[in-house]
């Protein structure tokens, strides 16, 4: 195949699991995709989850990468809204001199959790905070220094790496992939939360176009191979989000609770949910390649980022076996 795998993994809690069941089973995804030859795996940031582990992607990461030798860890992302560029270059310039060259920052823009733990995140900042824009260049100019600036008049983000974290901006529009390819960072098209095939091929033809072939454009994709098309559909056809609209904005969330909770926490009045059946690329792994071919071959794509929305860890670990040709 013309095209790298990679893996998401987001430490989802199994019902009657404990968070350090769900980590466990991280660590051991992640060990079993080194063995497997995937190139990279990313966790998540997400708050206030009773379903989800991951809310500290760099603690998660530094822990992956003492237990792996080969693979690549990164974020998928870091929120950096809720942050300071500064402290994020200073954790992944540690994280990359602790792991040469084995390191990706992922960034993202969403906030990852329910508005009181974004206000609780932000704390006093709240509102005065910088436009994302702003943080992410700021972000890209920490990264950049070379530790040197003898003439101490700014800040450095120390320690400073011999090799840098790659970078990447997730998104799902064409002003995400225009951003990204303005700073020269790669692009990950989020196709697992926007799989609208129009807005994925906009955003990615504007990033080649913009780029210039400075980065490279990835896609990450929902997927689940099983042994046959029937088991895959099976497993697939009781997997649903909650899109919550209020006015002209909205927010992904896995439960309907979640999605009362968020209307409540906005404090909102006009409103509404709607249960969304989730767009899962599945099928038998040979089925998923022949998808995964097209879209290569149609939008210049060198890898795809795999995740599967499932949180049983046997299916998860049988799907990326089959995937990446391990019966």
């Amino acid at each position: 195949m013309n095209y790298r795998l990679s893996l998401l993994d987001q430490s989802p809690i199994a019902e009657g699991e404990r968070a350090e069941q769900a980590l466990s089973t991280t660590l051991t995804f992640a060990l079993e995709a080194e063995r497997l030859g995937y190139h990279r795996l990313w966790v998540s940031e997400h708050h206030d989850s009773d379903r989800v582990a991951g809310s500290s992607p760099e603690v998660l990461i530094a822990w992956l990468l003492a237990k792996t030798a080969r693979l690549r860890i990164g974020s998928g992302g870091v929120m950096l809204q809720h942050y300071s560029p500064y402290k994020v270059a200073e954790n992944f310039h540690l994280l990359a001199s602790l792991a040469p060259d084995r390191v990706d920052l992922g960034i993202g823009k969403a906030p990852g959790g329910l508005p009181l733990s974004t206000r609780a995140l932000q704390g006093a900042r709240g509102e005065s905070r910088d436009d994302f824009t702003t943080q992410l260049t700021r972000l890209d100019q920490y990264l950049n220094q070379d530790g040197a600036n003898a003439s101490g008049d700014e800040a450095r983000a120390l320690p400073a790496p011999a090799t840098s974290p790659q970078r990447f901006l997730l998104g799902a529009s064409k002003e995400s992939a225009r951003l990204a390819a303005s700073l020269g960072w790669n692009f990950v098209f989020a196709g697992f939360i926007n799989p609208d095939e129009v807005e994925m091929t906009e955003a990615v033809l504007a990033y080649h176009e913009y780029a210039g072939g400075r980065g490279q454009a990835l896609v990450s994709l929902a997927a689940l191979a099983a042994d046959t098309e029937k088991e895959a559909r099976a497993h697939v056809a009781d997997q649903h989000n909650f899109r919550v609209t209020l006015g002209d904005k909205h927010v992904t969330v896995g439960t309907r609770d979640q999605a009362e909770a968020f209307v409540r926490q906005a404090g909102a009045s006009d409103y509404r949910i709607d249960k969304q059946p989730l767009t899962i690329l599945h099928g038998t792994a040979a089925q998923i390649h022949e998808k995964l071919a097209a879209l290569q071959q149609r939008l210049n794509i060198s890898e795809f980022i795999l995740h599967t929305p499932l949180a049983d860890a046997s299916q998860r670990l049988r799907s990326i076996a089959l995937l990446a040709g391990q019966q």
